[in-house]
């Protein structure tokens, strides 16, 4: 979803449309690095070294502030760099003494800006970003660990960890959330692989998840800033698959029959998809796009598959089999800044679910420059019993999910943008789609309790309560006792 800005000034409106949507499926190749130095100016008087506090004004203040959406502008009080966990506890002590609301920040990939907040703090978790292998199944890394970071240590020695495609996205957010990606369907969501995690509440005491299990069951898709700040996580890594390979179908200059035609067809197609296999469905303007992933053997089931979505496409691009270290690098993506929403837009279990309201939607989107509707699969081996029980992720039934995304490149165009953006998830919600995902929020949503949490929110409450009774750990959709 994310471009080089400097690349953005140079492309006519069509054209950056058209790559930011390929960044968002991870199909521009270079990660964001993240920053590189400070320039050490900070408020010094109250740092030390186990954290350093950074306030307006300081240098580096607005480097640490800012998100990667530049719709969202929030301007804490104070940003805490945490170097340890110690520090961590610190500033949580710090805020809660001086009344100041914590928002927590790991890879700052939150799409409503969650990990920031105006006039309190941020505990900025950047630096807690180590690896450690506990043993051949098992690492432990903190929460500011990008996915890339972790990819580079495990796969080199042959094991995975079910996450998503982009490079930039923090271990912590992603993981609290649920956390699914293209290899969701074979291994479960991220979290489903969590095993313990240490955390500082929000009364700054340091809990590990081996004293409460329903404090690991609450982290596993509960969501990031809620409980308290997770300092380190404990994971199974699986052994990785040997090469992955992906497929795009394309057509262009689609109609709304062709559009309709397509999606039902593309259900009806996945329905019965591998578990090793991936797909997304992306109207983007008059264009459709059809990503097709497999991490497993070629067989005819997957054939079938393939042939199908060709013979919707005008054009079909194969990629032959590649080392999974290499194949995942092709979908790592961007992290620059740049003018956009992103939202869940509903989870389904099939096309009649949608029908009643999808004329609306492709007409919506085929008229509108900068608006895409997607929908990516799940099932596989999310659906499961165990992992159902061990987590407060209440979607497994779902085998699909949506999201709506708009761009745009000048500030003027966003109100028009947006209103539409709004009328189409109304009109989902109308239309009887209230199950959403968490990680993906849309700050529109007044009845999010039960969106992301389906029955599970009064038992989350009561967590909330014993970790986080003051409310100090906050944002516009954290959970509250």
């Amino acid at each position: 979803m994310i471009l080089d800005l400097a690349m953005q000034n140079k492309l006519k409106r069509k054209e950056f449309l058209k790559l930011a949507l390929l960044a968002n499926l991870g199909l521009i190749a270079k990660p964001f690095e993240g920053f590189s130095e400070f320039t050490g100016k900070y408020s010094k008087a109250l740092s030390n070294d186990n954290v350093t506090y950074f306030k307006k004004g300081d240098a580096d203040y607005e480097l640490l502030r800012k998100g990667f959406n530049k719709r969202i502008e929030k301007f804490p009080q104070i940003i805490a760099l945490c170097k340890n966990a110690t520090g961590v506890a610190e500033a949580v002590k710090y805020a809660g003494q001086n009344g100041l609301p914590i928002a927590i920040k790991s890879g700052g990939h939150c799409m409503e800006g969650f990990s920031c907040n105006d006039g309190g703090m941020v505990i900025n978790l950047s630096l807690l970003n180590k690896i450690e292998w506990m043993d051949a199944n098992t690492i432990k890394v903190g929460p500011g660990c990008t996915l890339s970071n972790i990819y580079d240590a495990i796969l080199p020695k042959g094991k995975i960890l079910p996450g998503g495609s982009c490079a930039g996205v923090g271990i912590g957010g992603l993981t609290l959330g649920g956390g699914y990606g293209l290899l969701g369907r074979k291994y479960g969501l991220t979290c489903d692989s969590l095993q313990q995690i240490t955390m500082v509440d929000g009364k700054g005491n340091t809990v590990n998840s081996v004293n409460d299990k329903d404090l690991l069951w609450a982290c596993k898709g509960g969501g990031n800033g809620n409980f308290g700040v997770v300092t380190e996580m404990k994971f199974k890594v699986h052994k990785a698959p040997a090469t992955l390979q992906s497929y795009r179908f394309k057509s262009y200059k689609v109609d709304a029959i062709k559009a309709k035609t397509v999606l039902q067809k593309w259900f009806d197609v996945t329905a019965s998809l591998p578990t090793g296999c991936f797909s997304a469905f992306v109207l983007n303007g008059k264009t459709i796009y059809i990503l097709l992933t497999n991490a497993d053997k070629h067989h005819a089931e997957v054939q079938k598959v393939i042939d199908t979505l060709s013979g919707l496409s005008e054009k079909t691009t194969k990629t032959p089999p590649q080392k999974i270290t290499t194949a995942l690098k092709v979908f790592y993506g961007r992290r620059e800044p740049l003018y956009f929403k992103n939202a869940s837009a509903g989870l389904y279990k099939n096309f009649a679910e949608i029908e009643n309201c999808i004329d609306k939607v492709i007409e919506t989107v085929l008229t509108t420059p900068g608006m895409i509707y997607q929908v990516n699969t799940l099932g596989g081996n999310i659906i499961n019993a165990e992992f159902e029980k061990a987590s407060c992720f209440p979607h497994r039934a779902f085998t699909y999910f949506s999201e709506l995304q708009t761009y745009w490149d000048q500030q003027k165009q966003a109100a028009g943008l947006l209103e539409k953006f709004q009328d189409l998830q109304t009109l989902f919600i109308n239309n009887g789609i209230k199950t959403q995902y968490r990680n993906y929020p849309d700050i529109k949503f007044t009845n999010w309790q039960e969106m992301y949490y389906g029955a599970n929110y009064a038992r989350l409450q009561q967590i909330k309560s014993k970790y986080d009774p003051a409310n100090l750990i906050r944002h516009e959709q954290s959970i509250k006792a």
